[in-house]
């Protein structure tokens, strides 16, 4: 027997061993608990590491009546999320008249986030973080923000690009956030190789029917092959052929691809939880980050911190697809990755993604021969570096520190329980980067900033940094230039 065919085999087994492992494990008292039945109020229930093995998928109930029960309540799910939304934000469309991103859609303008009745944004920064948490004024669009369906979860994807690609369409559920908060769709790309070429993407979403035509006589064989995998589907959670899917498409059921989260090597703002916590009601909201100038950077994951994009490429496929559960992935249908080729074909491309074009020294400071010293710009990079800290974390020229920090955010709230999610101290994240970061919105691990402005309040709140109101102005103008 080849090495090919006893390595075929034996993965197959492992997964015909794994789901038998499922049937086994789920006692009828974890089963009954059924998926997300985890919330602190549910009382007499032990929440279970094995929580999203689906009733469907053990066969105790049929695909037909779930589907039906989910287009019941999809209505009703989303009135209550958008219910949320408007009370944290006001999501009227408020864009920029000059600012735009690399392919011309305006950039949000904010302040979004709603105050607290009678409260400034300068009221509130002269507060110490705990009178902010005793008297609840932290706004409430700096709490966590929760998946639409929190209990549910799951890849959600916006629905301008589920217009364009259908097979992304859940019946559960919508995408929550409005357009105007999103990154454009598609976005540019730009590649370390050929910054001589600007946008390659021709304006179109990369997929397997065009990849080869749009990256054709730019790439060489191994970095196309990296994109072939990066754009094909493979099965996930929620789009898989088994009886436990959100999707009714047969294009669905195929699963999904790398790019269609990060779409074009950048974002489309898809959301999702994030897999390796338990119970269901702790897992945290996640954006999907840019993949550009992952050359530069040295952990992946906001609190994974893996040590490599090949390590990220690989666990995205076995863990974050299947929401940390080895148990039904394996009756799904998990896509193990080959580490010496497939990983590293993928990852040598998403190597190649660049950030976009900015005005800006060898240094990565802004470029003096563009920009006067008394402009708005350069007035807010010396706050930057200066009384802001923002270099603290954030230091030229990527503007990322490569490492995790711990914000205490909970500093200014009580744990409360949000649509199924229970927000409560959230830990270490890592940097990100904030080369290009006016094209990534929304802002921080969970996307419940949605501007520039909003960003520059929370973070001037939660450092205690005191920025008076034009100083917050010049921050955002530096930031836009990035």
């Amino acid at each position: 027997m080849s090495t090919r065919v006893l390595w075929k085999t034996t993965s197959w087994l492992l997964g015909l061993a794994g789901y038998a492992a499922a049937l086994f494990l789920l006692s009828p008292a974890l089963r009954s608990e059924g998926r997300g039945g985890d919330q602190p109020a549910d009382i007499g229930k032990r929440p279970s590491s094995y929580d999203q093995i689906s009733p469907v998928l053990l066969g105790q109930e049929s695909f037909e009546k779930m589907r039906s029960k989910d287009k019941a309540d999809k209505d009703a799910i989303l009135a209550r999320q958008r219910k949320l939304l408007e009370q944290r934000y006001d999501l009227s469309l408020r864009v920029s008249d000059s600012v735009k991103m690399s392919r011309g859609k305006p950039i949000p303008v904010g302040p979004a986030t709603r105050l607290p009745e009678g409260m400034s944004w300068e009221k509130l920064a002269e507060l110490s973080p705990d009178e902010v948490r005793e008297r609840g004024l932290f706004p409430r669009g700096f709490l966590p923000l929760p998946h639409p369906n929190h209990p549910a979860g799951g890849m959600l994807f916006p629905q301008a690009e589920v217009k364009l690609l259908p097979r992304l369409e859940r019946f559960d559920l919508d995408f929550d956030l409005p357009e105007h908060f999103l990154p454009e769709f598609p976005s540019a790309i730009y590649l370390t190789t050929r910054p001589d070429l600007g946008d390659v993407s021709q304006g179109k979403v990369v997929t397997v029917e065009n990849y080869s035509e749009i990256f054709g006589g730019i790439l060489n064989s191994k970095d196309l092959e990296g994109v072939r995998l990066l754009v094909t589907q493979f099965p996930q959670q929620q789009f898989n052929a088994t009886a436990d899917r959100k999707t009714e498409k047969p294009d669905g059921m195929k699963g999904v691809a790398c790019f269609d989260c990060h779409v074009n090597g950048h974002t489309s703002a898809a959301t999702h939880l994030v897999g390796d916590i338990r119970p269901q009601s702790h897992r945290r909201r996640i954006d999907t980050p840019s993949l550009r100038g992952v050359n530069v950077q040295r952990l992946f994951g906001s609190q994974r911190a893996l040590k490599s994009i090949e390590d990220f490429t690989e666990f995205e496929q076995r863990a974050a697809y299947f929401d940390g559960d080895i148990l039904s992935s394996a009756a799904k249908g998990i896509n193990p990755l080959e580490r010496g080729s497939q990983v590293h074909f993928m990852a040598e491309f998403e190597s190649l993604l660049d950030f976009p074009p900015a005005p800006l020294g060898l240094d990565g400071k802004l470029d003096k021969r563009k920009f006067a010293a008394d402009s708005e710009e350069m007035k807010g990079q010396a706050l930057f570096f200066g009384k802001a800290q923002c270099a603290n974390c954030h230091p030229a020229p990527y503007y990322t520190d490569n490492t995790m920090h711990d914000l205490q955010v909970e500093r200014f709230y009580k744990p409360q329980t949000v649509n199924g999610m229970f927000a409560t101290k959230q830990g270490p994240m890592k940097t990100t980067t904030l080369r290009g970061i006016k094209e990534s919105p929304p802002y921080l691990h969970d996307g419940r900033l949605l501007t520039l402005e909003d960003t520059v309040e929370f973070f001037n709140l939660v450092l205690e940094t005191k920025l008076t109101g034009e100083e917050k102005k010049l921050m955002v103008a530096f930031l836009r230039q990035l």
